[in-house]
């Protein structure tokens, strides 16, 4: 089983107790350029807020899409655009990252901002 596999079943795990809890949620994906949020509804049929290191506005605000930096930008933003729309209360799904670096830069940001989880 290589990394990739690994990940995934773990992230499997993952999305299935939150699928089970019914809640929205908070979901990451990183690559070594750029890392994106979404928060996708209870059902998992549909995205409601997303924030990302390609959108034009962060891209002029930062320099590498690909670094702590950028990854608490994305977390502050997918806040303000929650709270926009409603949403307090997520479930993080981490994509079966480790914790930390980049992953762990977006969810203190996004709880700074307001979102709990």
């Amino acid at each position: 089983m290589n990394n990739v596999n690994s990940r995934l079943r773990r992230a499997r795990k993952t999305r299935a107790k939150i699928a089970e809890l019914k809640v929205t949620r908070l979901t990451v994906h990183r690559t070594n350029t750029h890392i994106y949020a979404q928060i996708i509804a209870e059902t998992g049929d549909k995205v409601l807020a997303s924030a990302s290191t390609v959108e034009a506005e962060v891209r002029k605000s930062v320099k590498n899409g690909g670094n702590v930096d950028a990854a608490a930008v994305i977390g502050k933003r997918i806040a303000e655009k929650a709270k926009a729309a409603g949403i307090t209360t997520v479930a993080f799904d981490r994509s079966g990252y480790k914790y930390h670096g980049r992953i762990k830069a977006l969810a203190e940001a996004a709880r700074e901002n307001g979102l709990s989880f």
